[in-house]
């Protein structure tokens, strides 16, 4: 079995029109969210082998805000350029190039390229707000197979609900 978590990154902060995108921080509500979520995936005791998140400052804060919450070492946190300003095409292959030792991997990123992917995998998923969480489980062995086998579960949650 493979687990696959899209987090799309919680609410951020457009105040300042200089930043650069890749440099814009979570804004209050944002980092409220974040740790609310995952105490969520705390109470599941879920607990991913990876956590793989854009170099935006607002996913990595949003990676780093739910791994504190799940007992992941920020330090394990790997930040992969391929997650930022890509296609749902672009994350797949990220998803099926992943070690097959690996079993539970958690991505954080943006939209549209989340719910487009989410969306591929699952019809069930129409939107992503910020901070959103969907799990994917696949009867697999091989992440290769992700995107070609349907999940055998989804679970959908978001701030929200």
């Amino acid at each position: 079995m493979k687990t696959l978590f899209l987090v799309r990154h919680a609410k951020s902060n457009r105040d300042d029109p200089s930043l650069p995108d890749r440099d814009r921080p979570l804004d209050d509500r944002g980092r409220q969210d974040a740790p609310k979520m995952g105490k969520r995936l705390a109470k599941r005791d879920v607990k991913p082998d990876l956590l793989l998140t854009s170099p935006a400052l607002r996913a990595l804060t949003t990676a780093q805000l739910i791994a504190e919450e799940i007992d992941y070492k920020r330090k394990d946190i790997v930040v992969d350029d391929r997650l930022y300003a890509s296609s749902a095409e672009d994350l797949l292959a990220v998803i099926r190039a992943l070690d097959k030792k690996l079993n539970r991997v958690m991505l954080f990123g943006h939209n549209p390229e989340f719910t487009d992917l989410a969306h591929g995998l699952s019809s069930e998923i129409i939107d992503m707000p910020t901070s959103a969480v969907v799990e994917f489980d696949f009867d697999t062995k091989a992440w290769s197979d992700v995107g070609k086998v349907k999940p055998a579960k989804v679970v959908f949650d978001c701030p929200k609900r």
